[in-house]
């Protein structure tokens, strides 16, 4: 049994993100512990004012989830892409929360810091309106590269996949439905 993190990154308080973390969330819970974090229900000042310069008080939400993240075995972020990356509030999210001797460390003499989430998998659930395969080869597949390379696997969180739902203005109810069907799916993947 695997301790598993469902985060729904779309601000908006109804979404399909939303609808997608509460199936996986549901379908996992089957064979997993299972939490969900919904970010539209958080409540955190977006901006790291000072940068690493001034340490700047974390809100209790941020905190419960920093506490979720430790928790955690493997962290599912659904996730709609706006301008072609992710939307502020979880940009926010991950200024305010992955901070060094959380997330990583520096060490002094050495290029790389400190990796202090290894352990952990993650798989991402990307929502978008423009047809997934034009997102990923001719607008090169910002939110994925962000995630998995700048801020995931720079604190030692390892992405296993990567799933693409769209275009999601278009898509009818018979096709929402058989995406949800997906998403159900999806936790079978999860190691025990």
């Amino acid at each position: 049994m695997s301790k598993v993190l469902v985060i729904n990154a779309n601000p908006k308080n109804n979404s399909l993100c939303q609808a997608f973390a509460d199936r996986y969330a549901m379908s996992a819970s089957d064979k997993h512990d299972v939490k969900q974090i919904n970010i539209a229900d958080m409540s955190f000042e977006l901006s790291l004012e000072q940068g690493y310069d001034k340490t700047q008080p974390l809100e209790p939400d941020l905190r419960h989830f920093q506490e979720s993240l430790v928790w955690s075995d493997h962290i599912v972020i659904v996730t709609p892409v706006w301008w072609g990356s992710m939307p502020a509030k979880l940009k926010g999210l991950f200024d305010r929360s992955f901070l060094p001797n959380f997330a990583f460390k520096y060490i002094q003499g050495k290029s790389q810091p400190e990796k202090l989430l290894k352990g952990r998998t993650s798989e991402l659930i990307i929502t978008l309106d423009t047809p997934p395969i034009w997102y990923r080869y001719v607008q090169g597949d910002v939110i994925r590269k962000q995630l998995n390379t700048t801020i995931l696997g720079f604190s030692g969180i390892k992405n296993k996949s990567t799933t693409y739902f769209g275009p999601v203005l278009s898509a009818s109810d018979t096709k929402r439905k058989g995406w949800l069907d997906t998403i159900g799916q999806l936790p079978k993947r999860i190691r025990q």
